[in-house]
């Protein structure tokens, strides 16, 4: 006996569940991550380099003042050409936790429930309060494996300073870290690291999402490459302007040596990061590594962008 046909409406779509939409994120951003890694490298050491509060608390010559250019070609020359990829294996732990989190709370805020209007649109406050939450719940529970990303990134430049290396592996990392705060401590610089991830995303999601929907209702081009190539350039803008201030004071915070209790030495909370940093280098050192923040950001978000919308085609969904 042939068994009767399931209804449509019974069908289970799965490129439309939880699981395949988190699963293509993180793909996506792995991809992105590899590609662009050199450059986020480049900007954590610009952001530590010429920290005079941390200048205070060690007795070691600084290296020199570089730009973005001569930071990137000095680590490949002085540290290997791979070290630029210094650090990746934990950026993209990162984003198994962060990237699927932070698009599917996104789709589910927006979908679900916000809701869009009648016409499909989606309010731009809305957006807003989408982006900043999603952003936020998913560096939150993705703020252990960004310090030991940055632990690891900062290793080469011990070494360069004549300094003992602090770290071997992102599991020496992780080890000590706990051994020395607790599971309290593997969310040091979290406070910052949620309001930057909460910037960021507020700067690409909404940023994407909104100039996608402007350019398919105000212009003639559809969903294709093109509308989602110069999204992408405008979120990968925005994000980089709204996050780098607290992209600076995060990795301070995480890159300070600490005490036994795993208390940091240089820093007591991010605002007194922010206002010794400011007092000391002045406004402007708030946007050190802005530029490759920014050239990182462009093409991290279009890689990121094309990848998701052209895996979700592949597999038959909508557009994001």
């Amino acid at each position: 006996m042939v068994p009767s046909p399931v209804p449509n409406h019974l069908k289970t779509n799965y490129v439309d569940t939880f699981w395949c939409t988190y699963c293509v994120s993180v793909i996506a951003a792995s991809v992105a991550e590899i590609v662009t890694y050199p450059l986020d490298l480049t900007k954590t050491r610009l952001q530590i380099q010429g920290e005079v509060a941390a200048s205070h608390h060690s007795s070691t010559n600084a290296a020199p003042y570089r730009g973005m250019l001569q930071t990137a070609v000095g680590i490949a020359k002085e540290e290997g050409l791979l070290k630029l990829w210094q650090g990746v294996t934990p950026a993209i732990y990162r984003h198994v936790i962060y990237s699927g989190i932070r698009i599917v709370s996104y789709e589910t805020l927006r979908d679900k429930i916000w809701k869009k209007e009648p016409d499909g649109s989606f309010p731009v406050w809305k957006s807003a309060m989408s982006g900043v939450t999603s952003g936020a719940l998913a560096q939150f529970f993705a703020s252990p494996t960004d310090l030991v990303k940055v632990q690891i990134q900062m290793e080469g430049r011990r070494r360069l300073l004549g300094k003992a290396p602090r770290v071997h592996s992102p599991w020496d990392a992780f080890s000590q870290i706990l051994a020395r705060g607790g599971v309290r401590g593997l969310w040091k610089g979290s406070i910052p690291n949620v309001q930057r991830a909460a910037l960021v995303n507020l700067g690409d999601l909404t940023t994407y999402d909104s100039a996608k929907r402007f350019i398919l209702t105000h212009t003639s081009l559809t969903d294709n490459h093109l509308t989602h190539i110069l999204s992408s350039i405008c979120a990968g803008l925005v994000a980089a302007t709204m996050g780098t201030p607290a992209d600076v004071v995060k990795t301070r915070i995480m890159n300070q040596p600490t005490d036994s209790k795993g208390n940091g030495l240089i820093y007591k909370s991010s605002v007194d990061c922010l206002i010794k940093t400011v007092q000391n280098e002045g406004l402007f050192a708030l946007y050190k590594g802005f530029l490759p923040v920014w050239i990182r950001m462009a093409p991290w978000s279009l890689t990121f962008w094309l990848s998701f919308e052209e895996i979700r085609y592949m597999l038959g969904r909508t557009g994001f």
